[in-house]
């Protein structure tokens, strides 16, 4: 209590660099929207998706949805910046493709889809043109965190924001967790408030939208977090309700590990948490101290359980890690598919 009392006060204490901040970002965004600043388009249609908070809004699944919605439709490459990776530059994922080489994001796109093209680029210009030279049928670019990329200049912009922080209600850094100011949210063609409760009425969503204010172009959509009802392995499949036997160390090195903490409790499961930094690089030492703790569980019927992002860089440090998968629910999702695939 202490400490969150001493960072909220330091925030503030911090106020000016917020604002000095916030300027520099508006006169850039200004520069890009009179178009003294270059933006680069392309021939093949462009949806950048992103947030204007520092990560935890669902962008992952939020691709992983564009891309069973488009798919059958047209020829996709994902481009990301490929946060964290050991590599340098443009890099297309090949069948040989580590996820050391193209971050965990981006390795998982990869290793779930067979039908897209998947690579990385900070310059997100250069990466578009060399997937576009690489393969000439690719006729979809989802440009994966790049809300505030403005050097592309995508064709639909869809904006994600936790429910339960959205951007209404935040400031920009350090004082806040906004990257940009509240006002960057214009731009946006489909606002997408993410992790919604089950529960959330009609009159919430209702009020959710006044709260935000969509413009002319813009329409606001509720999305919330589906669990799989199956966890695997790279060998193993066991369903979610034969879990209740067992004692679980969940691993976790996501912005948000909560929903999922909350989910494992609602469903009874009993399990040790340890929680790591959002994209963490897994060292010896942490796969020491998981293997420690997971050899004191006594009862015979336990395991390692973690995201699907985590799992990218810890099956191959850790026998038989498992893995649970999530997928974006959007609840009115015939008009969400409409309004994306009429915006392309």
């Amino acid at each position: 209590m202490i400490q969150k009392k001493f960072i909220k006060g330091l925030r503030w204490v911090l106020a000016p660099f917020s604002i000095l901040y916030a300027l520099v970002l508006s006169i850039r965004n200004v520069l890009f929207d009179n178009k003294i600043l270059k933006q680069t388009s392309f021939e093949a249609p462009v949806i950048a998706v992103g947030n204007l908070s520092v990560g935890g809004t669902g962008k992952t699944p939020q691709i992983e949805y564009l891309i069973r919605l488009l798919q059958d439709n047209y020829t996709i490459a994902v481009l990301s910046r490929g946060y964290k990776r050991k590599s340098k530059g443009f890099v297309l994922a090949v069948k040989e493709t580590t996820v050391e080489e193209i971050g965990d994001e981006p390795f998982q796109f990869h290793n779930k889809f067979d039908k897209i093209s998947v690579a990385v680029d900070s310059d997100r210009t250069n990466g578009i043109k060399q997937l576009l030279e690489n393969d000439p049928s690719i006729n979809l670019i989802l440009l994966d965190d790049a809300y505030q990329h403005r050097k592309v200049s995508a064709k639909f912009y869809i904006l994600l924001t936790s429910y339960d922080q959205r951007y209404t209600q935040d400031f920009v850094l350090p004082l806040g967790n906004l990257r940009e100011s509240r006002s960057g949210a214009k731009r946006a063609n489909a606002i997408v408030v993410t992790k919604c409760p089950a529960s959330l009425t009609l009159k919430e969503r209702d009020n959710i939208v006044k709260e935000i204010k969509p413009l002319n172009h813009q329409r606001v959509f509720f999305s919330g977090i589906v669990y799989d009802d199956t966890i695997h392995s790279k060998t193993i499949s066991l369903p979610l309700y034969k879990l209740n036997d067992y004692e679980i160390v969940l691993v976790t090195g996501i912005a948000k590990p909560k929903p999922l903490v909350e989910y494992l409790i609602t469903n009874e499961i009993k399990f040790k948490h340890l929680g790591f930094p959002d994209h963490h690089d897994f060292k010896s030492s942490d796969i020491s101290k998981i293997n420690k703790i997971f050899g004191e569980i006594e009862n015979p019927k336990k395991l390692i359980l973690t995201t699907e992002k985590d799992s990218t860089r810890l099956s191959d440090s850790i026998s038989g890690v498992f893995s649970l998968g999530i997928k974006t629910s959007i609840i009115e999702t015939e008009k969400f598919n409409s309004f994306v695939k009429s915006g392309i």
